[in-house]
């Protein structure tokens, strides 16, 4: 039997309130299937399975804080069994008691016996949606939360004093951006107090790298079309196969990744940052982690993220963006080993072959950690990435 457990989902989760359960026993999950949606300090998050069979059966009961770790669901592997009956998600003991229910708001009709989902009660709350305008299409008519989104969707049952249009927002950035907040800075403190950093600088020439990117641009359709932070990120993740000690992660010894999934900073409009991971950034193209960035990007800002987003990072990388500090020096996130930071795109005084000229030039920084690696590996790391950018077409 396979136990599934609450995941963790970045050094600065201890728990997560389990919010919707959306498989139940009897039914077939496979490798990347959403299982259910938890509640953290990083919004709704979606969390996927990683193995392949039945429910057995469901642990841990909707509405209940879940510690990281716990076990949650009992999948069996073999894929023949015949589906089950469904059975009422029941905890049992010793499994963590729920909170109290919150009290629904008064816009949601009390007086008609509706039935759904607390997410879908969570979510039609937060829109100002009757419950009672709507047809279930879950187990026995119960409203599901797709049901609700379908409605926002379509722009129906719009409640007459509120918004005249409906917004899909499953939580409101500003309400848990001092959350985000004393998040990171747990992860933060616990990184300057554990990791013993050290740093290092290379300005890097990108005049190839977007002479390069403006040519490709001209044949690609708008929606399309490169940000240099791509090249950057595609760039990374190409020096990280040649100096893959900074791929890893710090668990009591050094831990090398074989799969390289770039953490990408994303700043949050009313405060706080959250980090999503791009897999696989080493085998995409730069227009694949372009159209990645488009889609994880506005997801991100959103907090609708899944499990995997959060937790596979092998590497970070903090991008200023234009217009901004001209260098930035990360603090890592544990138990990565490695943090790079791309400061502001500028033009400079440059020097080549005793002749002076203004080139764009980016001023990258690099920091390690000491247990994982060491001065050397990091500026053969920060070579390698200005070699791939002097030959942009390769990457």
């Amino acid at each position: 039997m396979i136990e599934f457990v609450m995941p963790s989902l970045g050094a600065d989760m201890a728990d997560g309130t389990l919010v919707e359960w959306l498989k139940k026993p009897g039914d077939q999950v496979k490798r990347g299937d959403i299982i259910a949606t938890v509640e953290t300090q990083k919004g709704l998050i979606d969390i996927e399975v990683f193995d392949e069979g039945t429910i057995e059966k469901l642990m841990i009961a909707e509405d209940t804080k879940v510690p990281v770790g716990t076990l949650m669901a009992l999948i069996n592997p073999e894929k023949t069994i015949e589906p089950q009956k469904a059975i009422p998600v029941v905890a049992e003991e010793p499994v963590i008691q729920p909170t109290e229910e919150k009290a629904i708001p008064p816009f949601v009709t009390e007086h008609i016996q509706v039935k759904a989902s607390p997410l879908a009660k969570k979510i039609a709350a937060e829109n100002n949606i009757d419950l009672s305008q709507i047809m279930g299409s879950g187990e026995n008519g119960a409203i599901t939360r797709k049901d609700i989104e379908g409605a926002i969707e379509q722009g129906k049952l719009v409640q007459e004093k509120e918004r005249s249009s409906i917004v899909a927002e499953p939580i409101k950035e500003q309400n848990i951006s001092n959350t985000l907040r004393s998040a990171v800075a747990a992860a933060m403190s616990r990184s300057n107090r554990e990791i013993p950093h050290y740093f290092l600088e290379k300005k890097i020439d990108l005049e190839k790298a977007l002479a390069w990117m403006h040519e490709k641009n001209k044949v690609l359709p708008v929606q399309k079309r490169l940000l240099p932070v791509a090249l950057l990120i595609k760039a990374v993740a190409s020096s990280l196969k040649q100096v893959p000690e900074l791929n890893a992660i710090w668990d009591t010894d050094l831990q090398l990744k074989t799969e390289i999934n770039i953490g990408f900073v994303v700043s949050l409009r009313n405060g706080g940052i959250i980090v999503p991971a791009i897999h696989a950034a080493d085998l995409k193209s730069v227009d694949e982690i372009m159209e990645n960035l488009n889609d994880i990007i506005p997801r991100a800002r959103a907090l609708r993220l899944r499990s995997s987003e959060l937790s596979d990072s092998t590497v970070t990388i903090t991008s200023i963006g234009d217009g901004g500090a001209d260098l930035v020096y990360g603090i890592i996130y544990p138990p990565q080993v490695a943090i790079i930071g791309f400061g502001s795109i500028s033009e400079q005084a440059f020097a080549e072959n005793g002749l002076l000229g203004v080139r764009p030039m980016v001023r990258v920084s690099l920091a390690g950690d000491h247990r994982a690696s060491d001065g050397l590996s990091g500026s053969r790391f920060l070579v390698t990435l200005n070699n791939h950018l002097q030959n942009p077409e390769a990457l």
